[in-house]
């Protein structure tokens, strides 16, 4: 349990901006595009393509990133495995929510049509 909460307050601290590259060039690797990544971030958080940049600019830490998002509310309709975890057992919210958005861009890379990934 101990190693949960290490790993939590790790991915509390994390900044967006860091993590961010990586989710460009994960979808850009498997020909989604910067379009399509930002069209599920805001589904996912609410913002738009400013407000992404201003959290991206300010290196907000995902605590902030999350605590300042309109949490999607179909956003718990998004199940499956993560990092070898289930994003539904997850029980600390921020984690659980960071996994969403890990999701969410495993299934744009991988292909899936966007109503899918969209919970429509």
């Amino acid at each position: 349990m101990a190693d949960q909460a290490v790993q939590d307050q790790r991915i509390a601290a994390m900044t967006f901006a860091s993590i961010y590259p990586h989710y460009v060039t994960k979808v850009e690797k498997k020909g989604r595009t910067v379009e399509e990544l930002h069209q599920v971030i805001e589904w996912l958080t609410g913002y738009d393509s400013a407000a992404l940049q201003s959290h991206i600019d300010e290196k907000s830490t995902f605590s902030t990133f999350f605590q300042d998002a309109n949490l999607h509310p179909n956003a718990a309709l998004i199940k499956g495995v993560i990092c070898g975890v289930r994003v539904e057992e997850i029980e600390t919210p921020l984690t659980r929510q960071v996994r969403y958005l890990d999701k969410l861009v495993d299934e744009l890379s991988k292909g899936k049509k966007m109503e899918k990934i969209l919970r429509s």
